[in-house]
């Protein structure tokens, strides 16, 4: 296979693996390296995602470079309300433009001369015009969601009308600005076969590959007797569908299931915890904020709560958990994306009832349930092993490279 040069450009360095989206572009980057590739990453390095420098400089030693920028992209009100009134591109793309970071762009294309650009976020597309008038590069995007469903989910959930008014409004203004980026790419990689048929169903021309999150599974995972029957969820919590999904779960389904089943416990956990969780004192409910090692946190429970309701794209935990053997319940959009069946490869549901329900079963069924865990186990192993997947990219990569 021809060792090409890739550069890849994310919206925040892919560290630490303990967050889906992390999890997703460091997966990319050491794919293309196991491949041969000679792959350079240019990461915006954000307040909100900051790394320390001691960190940073053992991260990624055997790329042929690794680059960041420091980004201040936090949302401030004025620049947003300025946004929102003069222009009609979304404040999310507006806010990752920054000049320093297109000058360091300009340095890398011109001293690396990649063959292929891939952009990890929608929102970097607002580079791909100066990318395309300094280099030939086929162009590739990453979709880790449809980022308008995302919005237009979160805004059906909020109860606040002028905040629902907002979201309504970035949501539109979102779907704009992701359709007509679509179009300018030579690649576009999105990361479910729902996502891939919105994005086809936008008239878009370019060609689209399925890349989901590829899963590596040196062998079935033994059998833990040490893993306890309880609840655990894991997730970064700037994520707006992640401290939904929790509120919603301790204040909607908690209360009932505590009442019948109480020896049973709950265990959440994440970056960027906000205080209204770490303060909370509910009986058999823990919030451990983040934890510096997930592994760990995960091995002990056999059980993966997933209550999103706004969410998009594929959820990377959710792969992870079965391929670790654990029992995940979860609504059909926290599931959106991954081809399991319900009652064969997870618990379904999607309201307070259904949640209780589920767990009641579990417990109940200890057999029958540790059954649909190993059918997980061997779904992740027939469709989601990272060496297929990225066969699978850089095929449909090499067909644009012109040697």
């Amino acid at each position: 296979m021809a060792a090409h040069r890739i550069l890849i450009l994310t919206n925040r360095i892919p560290y630490p693996l303990t967050d889906g989206g992390n999890m997703a572009m460091n997966a990319m980057i050491q794919g293309y390296h196991d491949a041969g590739w000679s792959v350079y990453l240019l990461a915006m390095h954000t307040l909100r995602h900051a790394v320390a420098e001691d960190t940073l400089k053992g991260l990624y030693p055997g790329l042929t470079g690794f680059e960041t920028v420091d980004i201040d992209n936090r949302i401030k009100p004025v620049p947003a309300l300025v946004n929102l009134i003069f222009s009609k591109e979304p404040n999310h793309a507006a806010r990752f433009f920054n000049y320093s970071f297109r000058e360091k762009l300009e340095h890398i294309l011109q001293a690396f001369k990649p063959d292929v650009i891939q952009l990890e976020s929608i929102f970097l597309a607002t580079y791909l015009p100066y990318i395309k008038q300094h280099s030939k590069a086929v162009t590739v995007l990453r979709l880790h969601n449809i980022e308008y469903q995302v919005w237009g989910r979160l805004a059906e959930q909020v109860k606040n009308i002028p905040k629902r008014g907002y979201l309504k409004n970035l949501s539109k203004r979102i779907r704009s600005f992701e359709e007509k980026a679509w179009k300018d790419f030579d690649l576009l990689l999105p990361i479910t076969e729902v996502d891939a048929e919105v994005v086809k169903n936008s008239g878009t021309k370019a060609e689209i590959t399925v890349a989901p999150f590829g899963i590596h599974l040196d062998e079935k995972p033994a059998k833990d007797h040490t893993e306890a029957w309880n609840g655990y969820h894991i997730g970064a919590m700037d994520w707006l569908p992640n401290a939904e999904a929790i509120n919603w779960f301790l204040k909607e389904v908690w209360p009932q299931l505590h009442k019948v089943v109480p020896a049973f416990k709950f265990y959440f956990a994440g970056r960027s915890m906000p205080d209204s969780f770490r303060h909370l004192s509910i009986p058999g409910v823990a919030c451990l904020g983040e934890v510096p090692d997930a592994d760990e946190f995960i091995r002990d429970k056999k059980i993966l709560i997933v209550p999103l309701m706004s969410a998009g794209g594929i959820r990377v935990k959710i792969l992870e958990a079965m391929a670790k053997g654990k029992l995940v319940i979860s609504t059909t959009i926290g599931m959106q994306g991954i081809n399991a069946i319900p009652g064969r490869h997870y618990l379904q549901a999607n309201d307070a009832a259904g949640f209780v329900k589920a767990v009641q079963w579990a417990l109940a069924n200890k057999e029958e349930a540790g059954a649909i865990a190993d059918n997980a186990v061997s779904l992740i192993e027939q469709e989601y092993m990272q060496n297929v997947i990225m066969r699978n990219v850089i095929y449909a990569i090499e067909r644009h490279i012109i040697d």
